[in-house]
């Protein structure tokens, strides 16, 4: 599907794969016959019903969410993104990948893709969904530089992420979890469930801490991927 051209670009056969859902401005330049829509994820629009409430959720939840293109026909598309490093998961039927949507360049269009709460995604961080999630969500994102929604996709497929400076795949599965900060989380594959907790002590109050008051705790069965820069993208 996704092949590596270099560090910083893929290019893909749009025929074969079915159709390639991008963010916007991620399409270089392509080759053939292929014809480019606006496609929305499922739970990325503000929403409908509800109160103001939950009307306000969706617009937290639509102004987050990364603009996609559908790309289809019959030809050869190259990908990049602001000169930034990209990496290719091959999703098997039945996992999923739960991604940051910033960090998310495309994937073919038979993922189902869907947009929660990063304090109900992987059944992680005790936030629980809906809307007392998605507040939570906001509250945590302030704290910690990550968006309050996360985008899922699940099925069998490819993705291509995006990194500053590099990638690092962790595997999530031993005795202890993996600990990494925040900021520098990209996605996690597999069954991982992920919560953040408070890395504040008598040390931080001093000035003799790590510096880091959050750090986010992974465990489960799978792949954490994490760049080597604490750089938003």
């Amino acid at each position: 599907m996704f092949e590596k051209v270099n560090g910083k670009v893929v290019k893909v056969n749009v025929g074969m794969a079915g159709g390639v859902v991008a963010r916007n401005g991620a399409m270089l330049f392509y080759t053939g016959d292929v014809s480019f829509a606006p496609h929305q994820i499922p739970g990325a629009g503000p929403g409908g019903g509800g109160g103001g409430m939950m009307r306000m959720a969706g617009r937290m939840m639509a102004g987050e969410h990364e603009r996609t293109m559908l790309a289809q026909g019959n030809g050869e598309v190259h990908y990049g993104f602001a000169g930034l490093e990209v990496h290719v998961v091959q999703l098997q039927q039945g996992a999923m990948l739960r991604v940051e949507a910033s960090r998310l360049l495309a994937n073919t269009a038979a993922l189902q893709s869907s947009v929660v709460s990063v304090m109900s995604s992987g059944g992680g961080g005790g936030g629980g969904g809906g809307l007392m999630g998605a507040l939570r969500g906001a509250a945590t994102g302030a704290l910690t530089g990550q968006g309050m929604f996360t985008t899922q996709l699940a099925g069998q497929g490819a993705a291509v992420l995006l990194a500053h400076g590099g990638f690092l795949e962790l595997q999530v599965g031993g005795p202890n979890p993996v600990v990494v900060d925040p900021q520098a989380f990209i996605a996690a594959y597999g069954n991982v469930q992920t919560e953040l907790k408070s890395a504040a002590s008598w040390r931080d109050a001093v000035g003799r801490g790590a510096g880091e008051a959050m750090q986010l705790h992974c465990v489960g069965q799978g792949v954490v991927y994490v760049q080597a820069s604490e750089e938003k993208l």
